[in-house]
């Protein structure tokens, strides 16, 4: 029989549905982070020289600088719909994508992927914050929950980052 204090020492046991909590927790912030089977975010814009951002490659639909407004804009969006009642999502499509196709400068292209990295950060810590409750239904949403929200951020960004890469190869500006 083991004595009292042994079993004082113990951590408590945690349940299987607090394992696959923090396992989705887990395998959520890797596709978050890119990598794995994709391109990451800084891989993609990494080393884009500035005279071609605002280049449409022939046949492309889109220049690198409307690829990283596009990506900054939509996933700032489901962040803040994921966290703020009180958001309100910029007009479809013209709210997403931009029609000029070139930054106005160097600052503006940075300022831009800067943003992103730091609203993927916030999307990270929500999904990694024991207060999230990642599978209850946002509140003023129509069933998303914050699990299907930051999956929906993973495979945007995915799709995207393929896109600029893309972009690259096509301008020839990819080394990879």
């Amino acid at each position: 029989m083991a004595s009292k204090s042994s079993r004082r020492d113990k951590k408590p046991a945690v349940s299987a549905m607090e394992e696959n909590l923090q396992a989705a927790r887990k395998h959520l912030l890797e596709l978050l982070c890119g990598g794995g089977a994709h391109v990451s975010f800084d891989e993609a814009v990494a080393g884009i020289p500035a005279r071609l951002r605002g280049t449409k490659p022939s046949g492309a639909p889109h220049t690198a600088w409307q690829l990283l407004e596009h990506l900054r804009i939509a996933q700032w969006d489901i962040l803040e719909f994921s966290r703020n009642p009180k958001h309100a999502s910029p007009e479809w499509p013209a709210g997403y994508w931009l029609a000029t196709e070139a930054p106005p400068d160097t600052q503006a292209w940075d300022k831009s992927a800067r943003a992103f990295r730091r609203d993927l950060e916030a999307m990270k810590k929500l999904v990694a914050s024991p207060s999230t409750k990642l599978f209850e239904r946002i509140p003023h949403g129509k069933g998303q929950t914050v699990f299907r929200e930051a999956l929906l951020v993973a495979d945007h960004n995915a799709y995207h980052i393929g896109q600029l890469v893309l972009v690259r190869r096509l301008l020839q500006a990819w080394k990879k």
